[in-house]
């Protein structure tokens, strides 16, 4: 039998294997010129092996933008973002790309289509010239099909369905491909570090670390060996040289958490970082490059804190290219009730007895501020569920200070609004939606809740 080398070695075996694999498949010189492209390809995309060879890679796919006038493939604004202009350029250079996420806008028999793509690529040479193999899986069906399955309910773990978490995960979705720093504020226990994983999770670094680091939580004295390492001997403890959080999360993602209480000397060294990727670990002269996704969270303004002198301004400006504000919980207080069943469903598979929770409590809860934010709420529920002891969350189970919120009185005559009859008609007219009879009977949602608790019949 002969070697397996030999047999790929055969040229009738590799133009099989060309056409057989089930993504498209397109081969490019060094001019990101298409030299061939195989079935697939041209059934995807409604083109022709004959019409594309020796076309630049945007207009042999049909690239909106590249078509716009002739030679504007790789010159125009919008090819400085494309995926598979970089892709290609890295496979000439010599890199192996693997699965690269990219969206293109493509005229497809003659109708303009958004689609989108993961990217693979291989560098080759033959007959002493340089070329490329680009491997484009579609995938725009398998992701719209996520999205008709998605609940709307959650998004690369956040839980919520209020307008702006919906906004939110758009957002996300849009910054995944996109290698710009992010800068998330919000108020603590809002879920900062959520949302900075879901851009990493969601992004083309995925497969690469997702490296957080708490800048309010280590001491100064440690806090430049901790984000850049340091070599044995550089201080008093450092028996061994250390890799830092930049050198851990090369290629990936940092997070830096709580970036308003790093020190004034602390921010003029990551700015020199972030500048050009370079630093050197601490006690070495060597210096060290690396390829690093910023993603940093404040839970103080940080313009304030720019304003009056503790923040940096060109630091500031560096990290700040895209803002994300995460809403408090009191500002969507509708994702409560979601929120407390995913807790409850999380403690369950947890192994922890857990049910379910009255209407009642959810009322109480509804009521509460919740400086804390989503944080207090899941602490809460596990305070319920030690003292339900698997049985129903009823008023009682509790926390005191939650409970304190039901003596809070109401304006003087919103109770005398409910009654059975009243509820029963405030039902009729909204169609069954609870929100919506509340606003037609001028009280809270809150209010309306603890009504059908005290009377479960119109439940």
């Amino acid at each position: 039998m002969k070697k397996i080398s030999k047999l790929l070695d055969q040229e009738s075996f590799l133009k099989n294997l060309f056409e057989a694999i089930p993504c498209g498949l397109l081969i490019i010189d060094g001019e990101r010129r298409v030299q061939a492209v195989n079935n697939v390809l041209e059934m995807t995309l409604g083109i022709s092996s004959t019409s594309v060879i020796d076309k630049l890679g945007g207009e042999a796919l049909g690239c909106i933008t590249a078509l716009k006038k002739e030679d504007s493939c790789g010159f125009s604004e919008e090819c400085q973002i494309c995926q598979v202009r970089r892709t290609a350029e890295d496979a000439l250079y010599g890199k192996q790309v693997h699965r690269r996420r990219a969206k293109m806008r493509l005229i497809v028999n003659g109708d303009i289509r958004d689609l989108q793509f993961l990217l693979s690529a291989a560098p080759f040479v033959h007959d002493g010239e340089r070329l490329a193999i680009i491997l484009l899986e579609d995938m725009t069906e398998l992701n719209e099909l996520r999205k008709r399955l998605k609940t709307e309910q959650s998004f690369a773990g956040i839980i919520g369905q209020d307008p702006r978490m919906l906004e939110l995960f758009e957002t996300i979705e849009s910054l995944a491909d996109v290698n710009v720093p992010v800068l998330i504020q919000g108020e603590s226990g809002t879920g900062k570090e959520l949302v900075a994983a879901a851009i990493h999770s969601e992004g083309p670094r995925s497969n690469k670390p997702f490296v957080p680091v708490n800048c309010g939580a280590l001491p100064e004295g440690l806090l430049e060996s901790e984000l850049f390492g340091h070599v044995k001997g550089a201080f008093t403890g450092a028996v061994r040289d250390k890799k830092g959080r930049f050198e851990l999360a090369d290629r990936g993602t940092l997070f830096l958490d709580e970036i308003a209480d790093l020190p004034k000397v602390m921010q003029a060294k990551l700015l020199r970082v972030l500048q050009d990727g370079k630093f050197e670990r601490v006690g070495d002269e060597k210096t060290i490059l690396v390829d690093v996704r910023i993603i940093s969270a404040a839970n103080r303004d940080l313009k304030t804190e720019m304003k009056v002198g503790n923040f940096r301004a060109d630091l500031y400006y560096r990290i700040n290219v895209v803002p994300v504000y995460l809403p408090p919980l009191k500002e969507r207080k509708n994702d409560i009730p979601l929120l407390v069943k995913h807790f409850i469903y999380k403690a369950s598979k947890e192994g922890q007895k857990a049910t379910d929770i009255s209407k009642e409590a959810i009322a109480i809860m509804m009521d509460h501020p919740w400086p804390g934010n989503v944080r207090e709420l899941q602490s809460v529920i596990r305070y319920a569920l030690i003292k339900s002891k698997g049985e129903v969350i009823r008023e009682q189970h509790l926390p005191p200070d939650i409970i304190k919120v039901k003596s809070i009185s109401l304006p003087r005559g919103q109770f005398k609004k409910l009654n059975p009859d009243s509820v029963r008609d405030a039902l009729i007219k909204s169609g069954g939606n609870k929100a919506k009879a509340a606003r037609f009977l001028g009280v809270g949602r809150a209010t309306l809740y603890r009504f059908f608790a005290d009377n479960p019949d119109l439940s």
